[in-house]
């Protein structure tokens, strides 16, 4: 018995053994573990980025449903019945649609600067805009709108697409204390986001025209109205007032009785380097020619990319209104020049017969 217990007592124990030696592997989880548990949990990018660490991951990360849900938990727009079916006919469904709308408008192909632009192109014949609203992570707007490009007023009208009717007001849960409206304001560049995904049914391709956060956001000084802005600086029709446009995205909000912020209006415009509204006709050519391009892939942009490129727009537009008040000055100096040294010879032949 003593030698029973002693040789016993020398083995080892099953439960405690730790083979040190093999290697982890994925392989090791079962699939459905990994498409149900893991894969689940994470975000778009991560996804994306996980998808391409080996062929099963690729394989498990590529179903439909996993990019659907995606799709619909980042931008609640996309949930609507209209949207998922035109979103089911992307060459790759929920995945080439995540792919278009995610990123912002950082890195299109500038090709398109360096030709004119060809205004007898025809663009979208409709489009589709996704809008969803957030205040600090918490939806406040997801609307769709259809728009019809194809009439005579769109086409001649200035570019315009409003998310809300006239008499529409939503209301906030987001507080606006009198005499703290500058604190507001600041705080609104930082807590508000907003995506704008414009899509085109027929070509299949979308775009997220945002900067996700506001580029800048003012107090009206007459009304009191607080008013957002959202852009993107697209490239146009290189030597001209359209050669940088910028898709502006302005939300206007109000106070309320109760003390709280209202959203009153949000639209999208495309404006030139001048000022100046481009009417529907050209706007398409623009958005077209972006819709074409290919857009960046970088996560950690979103933040900063928008802004910066902003700031650089308005470097442009400021350094093109310079120029063009020097240009108008040297002008009016040769004219008067000019005046001057006509009034001298009529006189001096005046003088001299």
């Amino acid at each position: 018995m003593a030698c029973s217990s002693s040789s016993s007592s020398q083995l080892p124990s099953p439960s405690t053994t730790v083979d040190e030696t093999s290697p982890a592997s994925i392989s090791t989880v079962h699939p459905d573990i990994i498409q149900t548990h893991i894969l689940t949990r994470l975000d778009g990018p991560t996804l994306a980025s996980a998808a391409s660490t080996s062929s099963q991951l690729h394989a498990l990360a590529s179903h439909q449903p996993l990019w659907a849900n995606i799709c619909h938990s980042t931008w609640p727009s996309t949930s609507t019945p209209r949207v998922r079916q035109v979103i089911s006919t992307f060459p790759d469904g929920a995945f080439s649609f995540f792919s278009d709308s995610f990123p912002l408008l950082t890195n299109l192909d500038t090709a398109a600067t360096t030709l004119a632009l060809n205004h007898d192109q025809h663009g979208p014949c409709e489009l589709i805009s996704a809008v969803d609203i957030y205040h600090r992570d918490k939806l406040i707007l997801s609307k769709v709108v259809e728009t019809e490009t194809v009439t005579g007023w769109f086409q001649c009208s200035p570019f315009r697409i409003d998310l809300l009717d006239p008499k529409d007001v939503v209301p906030t849960q987001i507080k606006y204390p009198a005499g703290q409206e500058s604190d507001t304001c600041r705080d609104l560049g930082d807590d508000l986001t907003l995506s704008w995904i414009l899509i085109d049914p027929i070509g299949r391709r979308a775009m997220n025209l945002s900067s996700h956060r506001a580029v800048s956001v003012q107090r009206h000084w007459l009304s009191g109205e607080v008013h957002a802005r959202f852009a993107s600086i697209l490239p146009g029709e290189k030597g001209s007032a359209s050669e940088h446009v910028q898709c502006g995205i302005l939300v206007t909000c109000g106070g309320s009785e109760g003390g709280e912020l209202q959203v009153r209006e949000v639209s999208l415009q495309v404006e030139d380097m001048d000022g100046m509204h481009l009417n529907g006709r050209k706007g398409l050519v623009i958005l077209q020619r972006a819709l074409e391009g290919r857009k960046g892939r970088k996560k950690s942009r979103r933040e900063e990319e928008g802004r910066k490129r902003y700031e650089e727009y308005l470097a442009r537009k400021k350094e093109r209104k310079e120029k063009k008040l020097r240009t108008e000055g040297t002008l009016d100096t040769l004219c008067v020049a000019f005046g001057v040294l006509g009034f001298f010879v009529f006189w001096l032949f005046i003088l001299c017969r």
